[in-house]
């Protein structure tokens, strides 16, 4: 009766530690995730100003050249 006691004891350590290990896992997995969505939005925020400039800058030179015809 005891072995199967402590059996038990150490198949639910097992489980605890295998939980444990999971919700950390689970963590970083969630923290990367706001990391890399964190960086894309970055970059899409660069793009977007990138991408107005240069329609401004294709706006003066259609103006010009419209000027020049």
């Amino acid at each position: 009766m005891t072995d199967i006691k402590q059996q038990i004891f150490q198949e639910l350590t097992a489980l605890e530690e295998a939980a444990s290990r999971l919700r950390s896992t689970a963590v970083n997995a969630g923290k990367q995730t706001d990391l890399e969505v964190a960086i894309l939005t970055e970059q899409v925020k660069n793009l977007r100003e990138k991408n107005a400039k240069a329609t401004e800058l294709i706006d003066r030179s259609v103006s010009i050249l419209k000027k020049l015809k």
